[in-house]
């Protein structure tokens, strides 16, 4: 099985999303024992906290540990057998939970310590976050009533904090990965990796010149799932498809470059792309898709099982995402799931991104009374695909209520699918879901200026519905001009 872009255990929801939460702090002291700001609250001023994980050094991380006698003795005995030296360390109660408290370190140690730490800890804490953003809600914000609200971007350029927050890099490969003993592959995700964490919002995206193992593995996996998709893909991707093969050099003998995809996307359907280094939290990415931007990888799986990844590559990316990304109702309601998981609790987000895995990376949906595919796990998986639309596979309907319970699986096929009529559907579905998350504002995009509007009084509100009477008032016109040509 070709896995999807984010799985739900701690190798795959890490990746782009779900296994490490990434709840952030506010402004708060540590009782009488400190005078100066916590660095819970603002994660360094300095901004020396910023993540240096690819090449090690000053790293930060915060885990929660049960209240109890001797919790953090034991914890701190990890960082030892680790020979992970500690620089700072604060405590405070957690706000998750009452019978738990957080601890956040600042840590002195190479790349490859610093991971082994962090897989030790996961076995005894309930959440870890790496490298907390230097950027946290402003003192006012706060006393707003958005203390204690995990901290989103605000603009689309704060989406480089987001994007560059990795949580584990694509050059770090397990002992299982067809590339792990092939230094000349290591070295070339390396590569990609310096490019991606170099890279900054407004910039043009690097074009890279891959190799011709690379394109002859990228020229395999094109040519067969090219071979499936008419009587497997919905008729959007069997659009956008061929457009992408004529606008952005989608061949078999041709990698796409993200910049031209990119573009493209953004003409369609205002999407754009950004090449990310690794792994990212729930939070992180979903936050991307709320300003209409993928988190994309830019390299190839290793060319001894072309049909075969234990990650999302550029091959998964590229066929499996970018066609359905082009529409404009798929990519608003990939917007949508990404909106809404913003200032939402921990749990909440979860729940959402068990949608997103069942729909846009494993989806299907119905049309001329056959079921298509339009999950980009699925349309980048030979094996799953076939699986999926035969009479083996379990399909359910599509009800967020359900589908947010149900166990991902990434080792195997899916135990069970879901079913969307359409697109619209999907949607209307996630926005009754939406109104269920708990958080004390609702969330407003502006196209105009690409920033996320938090509409919590009536002024807030107010200056939506202006907007919303400029576009009423367009409507009207339109309709009016179209009655008067037809002599109604």
């Amino acid at each position: 099985m070709q896995p999807a872009m984010m799985m739900f255990s701690s190798k795959y929801w890490a990746r782009r999303g779900l296994s490490l939460d990434s709840a952030m702090f506010d402004e708060h002291h540590l009782g009488n024992q400190t005078q100066y700001k916590s660095v819970f609250s603002k994660i360094d001023e300095a901004g020396k906290m910023k993540s240096k994980a690819a090449d090690g050094g000053k790293m930060a991380v915060v885990f929660s540990l049960k209240n109890e006698v001797g919790c953090l003795v034991k914890a701190l005995r990890i960082f030892q057998e680790k020979h992970v030296n500690l620089v700072h360390i604060e405590s405070r109660k957690s706000k998750r939970r009452n019978s738990e408290v957080e601890i956040y370190t600042d840590c002195d140690c190479s790349k490859k310590e610093f991971n082994e730490l962090i897989l030790v800890l996961k076995l005894h804490s309930s959440s870890i976050t790496l490298n907390p953003p230097d950027s946290m809600w402003t003192e006012q914000e706060e006393e707003r009533g958005l203390d204690g609200v995990p901290w989103f971007p605000r603009k689309i350029a704060e989406l480089d904090q987001c994007s560059h927050r990795v949580l584990m890099y694509g050059s770090e490969l397990d002992a299982d990965h067809p590339g792990f003993k092939d230094n000349v592959y290591r070295q070339r995700r390396k590569y990609f990796v310096d490019v991606a964490m170099n890279y900054k919002y407004g910039q043009p995206i690097p074009r890279v010149e891959y190799t011709e193992e690379e394109v002859k593995t990228w020229g395999t996996v094109f040519r067969e799932l090219t071979k499936l998709y008419p009587t497997h893909a919905c008729r959007e991707y069997l659009k956008n498809l061929p457009l992408l093969m004529k606008h952005c050099g989608y061949r078999e003998d041709n990698v796409p470059q993200l910049e031209d995809v990119s573009k493209f996307l953004k003409e369609r359907s205002g999407f754009a792309v950004r090449p990310v280094a690794g792994y990212l939290s729930p939070r992180d990415f979903l936050a991307g898709l709320a300003y209409r931007v993928f988190n994309c990888t830019q390299y190839i799986r290793h060319g001894t099982d072309p049909l075969y990844t234990p990650e999302p590559d550029t091959c998964h990316e590229l066929l499996g995402h970018m066609p359905l990304l082009a529409d404009p109702k798929f990519a608003q309601f990939s917007q949508e799931i990404g909106l809404a998981s913003l200032g939402a609790s921990d749990e909440d987000v979860q729940k959402l991104a068990t949608c997103y895995f069942f729909t846009i990376e494993f989806g299907l949906c119905k049309q001329e009374g056959q079921l298509r595919a339009y999950g980009a796990g699925l349309l980048s998986s030979i094996g799953e695909l076939k699986h999926a639309l035969s009479d083996k596979a379990s399909v359910k309907q599509f009800d967020p209520r359900t589908t947010c319970n149900q166990e991902c699986l990434i080792t195997t096929f899916q135990e069970v699918y879901f079913v969307s009529e359409s697109f619209e559907e999907a949607k209307d579905k996630m926005r009754e879901f939406a109104k269920t998350i708990k958080r004390p504002f609702s969330v407003y995009f502006n196209p105009y200026t690409q920033s996320v509007e938090m509409l919590k009084d009536t002024r807030s509100i107010e200056n939506v519905v202006q907007d919303l009477r400029s576009d009423l008032n367009t409507v009207c016109d339109a309709l009016s001009k179209m009655n008067k040509y037809l002599g109604i």
